[in-house]
């Protein structure tokens, strides 16, 4: 009898060869799925902050101010106040030095994304967030400063850059897991005692370092979504080991 014919082999869809593939938890990692709607929730609410200091010199939440700033009654030579100044200068000048150090890293591994990335949210973002906001609120100093500022309380410029390279550093060199946690926990921390260290000094108000905070989280998000495609590509040639090509 004769043979049968042979079932025809079923070919499944090509796959990509797996190097070619980015890991499960790559770096650069990939923005939340809701990062546009958040973003621009937290730069709205900072603005709203901003548009109620322009509107009434003594906004409602003035008295939340005045308690905090009244609480901080320490004297310009003490351990706290030392310890503070540290992160003033921690915050101004070297403000900028840390992340263009970030960045220096990230080049000299190929990763120019993600170096792009840190500037803009870093650096770029502080002066194109920070700056209308100031001009927008144009809120007065703390009377009695501890330190030498410029116009413009609202809102905290330090503060900003601080949220800022906390989410960027996390973003570009932390894949989910015990590292990141580890590392939220620091940064959130850093974050937390500049806002205590800019309102020590009498430098700014509490709003103030709470809408820097506010701005920067949303500035972000927003610009971690923009990035999307270039940090994907990157994560994609990370795991291919092409990055140089």
């Amino acid at each position: 009898m004769p043979r049968s014919p042979a079932p025809f082999p079923t070919s499944s869809p090509a796959q990509p060869p797996l190097a070619a593939r980015p890991p499960r938890h790559a770096t650069p990692a990939a923005p939340p799925r809701h990062a546009v709607v958040s973003g621009t929730a937290l730069i709205l609410l900072s603005l709203l902050i901003g548009l109620l200091l322009r509107l009434d010199e003594r906004p409602f939440f003035q008295g939340l101010d005045d308690s905090w700033a009244g609480s901080t009654d320490g004297s310009p030579g003490d351990a706290a106040t030392g310890f503070a100044t540290v992160l003033d200068r921690l915050g101004g000048p070297l403000g900028t030095v840390l992340p263009l150090l970030v960045m220096a890293c990230l080049c000299m591994y190929g990763r120019w994304r993600s170096a792009l990335f840190v500037f803009t949210t870093a650096i770029a973002g502080s002066v194109l967030v920070v700056m209308p906001l100031k001009q927008l609120a144009d809120r007065p100093r703390p009377p009695y400063t501890w330190v030498l500022v410029n116009d413009g309380s609202y809102p905290s410029g330090q503060v900003f850059s601080a949220v800022a390279l906390v989410i960027a550093v996390a973003v570009m060199l932390f894949p989910p897991g015990a590292a990141r946690r580890w590392w939220w926990l620091f940064g959130t921390g850093y974050a937390v005692a500049m806002m205590w260290s800019r309102t020590w000094l009498h430098a700014q108000w509490l709003t103030d370092t709470v809408g820097g905070a506010l701005a920067a989280a949303g500035t972000c998000l927003l610009l971690w979504r923009a990035f999307a495609p270039l940090l994907e590509t990157e994560a994609e040639r990370r795991a291919a080991d092409t990055l140089w090509m």
